[in-house]
């Protein structure tokens, strides 16, 4: 895995020394930019500010603010980061309350090495990244939430491939599948899904997922 994260920097934020540590030089290992590491939340929001980390690694368990608060001021603090939470909790509500706070991705902290590396790495990239059985669960809780408001009358102009793009994310799709799907590079389909971000006002994959969904996007 060495050389994968050359450029990226990223910053950890766990209050268990050992881990923190043991997770700081794992993505060191890999060729990632450690930026910075935190044992709390303010911590990590004052260091953020600074150290304008691409990915913060985040467990949602701090001594002294939830990672919801946390989750919110990062991406305050620092635009344009992206959030993976590596958290020991699997459980729904922590789930869903990471992602609407604005998390990228869930990764539980039973994943290998191996696993998280390649996690820290589709999250830089853009994907929206989840532990196997997580990304059902909260691509169903965005279909229930879409259920009910009305669908915008007038949404932006996308262009048809866009639009097309748009479609695969709203299933889950990563960027190298979509680009597989479509014969496309990877490079071209997160450009895309760039410019779409822009045209919908939109800051992450999470809330275009969401969007596309409630556009009925997602061909249920």
């Amino acid at each position: 895995m060495s050389g994968v994260g050359d450029g990226v920097r990223v910053m950890v934020v766990d209050d268990h020394p050992m881990w923190r540590e043991g997770v700081a030089r794992d993505l060191a290992e890999a060729g990632y930019e450690v930026a910075a590491v935190a044992g709390e939340g303010r911590q990590a929001l004052r260091l953020a500010a600074a150290a304008r980390p691409d990915v913060v690694v985040l467990d949602l368990q701090l001594p002294d603010l939830s990672g919801v608060a946390v989750i919110g001021g990062l991406l305050e603090q620092a635009p344009g980061t992206r959030v993976l939470v590596l958290s020991a909790s699997g459980e729904q509500q922590d789930v869903l309350d990471a992602v609407k706070a604005g998390a990228a991705g869930y990764l539980v902290k039973s994943a290998g090495r191996e696993e998280f590396l390649d996690a820290v790495r589709r999250t830089a990239e853009g994907d929206a990244v989840f532990t196997p059985g997580l990304a059902g669960l909260v691509l169903g809780e965005f279909r229930r939430l879409a259920s009910a408001p009305a669908r915008d009358p007038d949404p932006p102009r996308l262009t048809d491939r866009e639009t097309e793009v748009l479609r695969l994310v709203a299933k889950g799709l990563s960027y190298r599948h979509i680009a597989e799907r479509l014969v496309l590079s990877p490079r071209t389909v997160q450009n895309h899904v760039q410019n779409t971000l822009g045209k919908l006002h939109l800051h992450n994959r999470v809330e275009l997922v969401r969007y596309a969904i409630e556009q009925g996007l997602d061909d249920r």
